[in-house]
This record gives structure tokens, sequence and C-alpha cells, in this order.
């Protein structure tokens, strides 16, 4: 689904590479965390995905086709909800169908009803967006997201905001939603164990500038409950992942 070719990329206000000649994949289907050093590229990585930053070098694939000849190639959600608070919930998940083009009122107005009910805001639609809760801001972004129509969900550190309670809620209700989709998930976050519960494999980023991103396949299967946190298998990678973030100053 997606592919990383030698991508070497580098700010202008800085005189060194912040990622030097990666390459990655991930399968179609994936559910895959990246996790690293605070400050080390990793929302680089997303920035050059989605084609907000270009690479010096190196090729971006998603579907085998470079993603310069792509549109709608992927969805991006980023840390905060972004929802306007001049629209309201159902016209700001509704906006990447505007976006898109080619869909009727009704046809717009369906398909936003679909995506609100699948994240459990159905009854929602008309309100503001200061009138939801943290979570539920986050899951209106999430179906936001859905509506690009992409295969490929990119989410960075979605419930980084979030208290702790919520966010162990927020986790299973995402396992949830890929699981009945299957859409391909490339997801960064700073918490070892929401990386374990959620993914299928974590990628580390080791050192700066980013030359590879080590992965660890999460042994355990789905569907999973939080008791797999508790696998001894489990907890011995869990321990190996944060000795390594510990030592490259995570």
């Amino acid at each position: 689904m997606l592919t990383f070719e030698n991508v070497t990329f580098q700010y202008e206000v800085e005189d060194f590479s912040i990622i030097d000649h990666l390459s990655f994949h991930v399968k179609e289907g994936e559910f895959v965390s990246i996790i690293g050093p605070s400050g080390c590229g990793k929302s680089t990585i997303f920035r050059l995905v989605n084609r907000l930053l270009d690479p010096k070098n190196g090729k971006i694939l998603v579907d085998g086709a470079n993603i310069g000849s792509q549109k709608h190639y992927c969805g991006y959600m980023p840390q905060q909800d972004m929802l306007f608070p001049w629209r309201s919930v159902k016209e700001n998940v509704r906006l990447p169908l505007e976006i898109r083009g080619g869909f009727s009122n009704s046809e717009m107005d369906w398909r936003v009803e679909q995506a609100l009910a699948a994240v459990g805001l159905e009854d929602w639609g008309k309100k503001s967006p200061k009138e939801l809760s943290g979570g539920m801001r986050q899951r209106a972004a999430f179906a936001r997201t859905v509506l690009t129509g992409s295969n490929l969900l990119l989410l960075d550190e979605p419930f980084s905001a979030l208290d702790y309670l919520t966010r162990l809620t927020m986790r299973e209700w995402l396992l949830e939603q890929w699981t009945r989709e299957r859409k391909t998930i490339l997801f960064i976050t700073h918490d070892v164990e929401e990386a374990l519960f959620l993914s299928s494999r974590v990628l580390v980023a080791e050192r700066n500038p980013i030359t590879r991103l080590r992965s660890f396949e999460v042994p355990a299967g789905y569907p999973r409950m939080l008791e797999a946190l508790q696998h001894p298998e489990v907890l011995v990678l869990k321990e190996q992942l944060i000795t390594m973030l510990r030592r490259d100053g995570m």
C-alpha cells in the first residue's frame, strides 16, 4: 500500500537531513504504528506522504504508483481535531465530499449520516463542535478522515490531548473501526502501550536523522482485548521498546 524508497528530506532552515535514505513499506490492511524520540521526524514522514512536503531524493509510492501522479490516495488526521467552529458536526464531516466533488447534496447527506452512525454520533450531526466532548470530537474527525474515500489513513497522535480513561475508550473504539473497515492505518504515538494494543507491527525510529525504521511484529492476534498487553511475549516486547526509546532520548 505504501512504500518509501531511499527518501531523503531536509528543512531549509536546517543544515542536515531529518530523513536520510529511508526505505520501508506498509502492506494493505495493516495497522502499523511509528514510535520514536520527540522531534526525530515522525510527523515529517506523514507530511511527505500527504505531499505537504516534497522529498529531496527518493520515491514515495501508494499502490505501486508515485504519489505525485495521484489524488485522494490518503486521509490525514492530525493531533488536534481541527473541526471548524462555524460549521455543524455534520457540515464538518461533509467537507471531504465537498472538496472531492461529484456528489449530489442528497448523496453527501446520506454518506455523512452513515459515517456519523458508524462512529456513534448519529444524533449529533446538527450540534456545534463545542457541544461535543473531546472523545466525540475525535470520532467526528475520524469520520471526516474516512470520507476522504482513501484506503490509506494517516493518524498523527489523535488521542494525545485526551485524558487517560478517554484514551483507553478511544483505542478500543478505533480498533473496532479498523476491524470493520480494514483500512490501511499508519499511526504515530509516543505511547508504547497504545502502539502495542492497536498495531500488527511497530516501526521504531531509533535515531535522528531517520535512516531506517526497525520493524517489530506484535505477538498478539485480533480481536484484541486490553488483557493482551499482559501476555508474557507482549510484556517482553514492551520492555524492549521502552529501553530503546530511553536510550534514544524519547
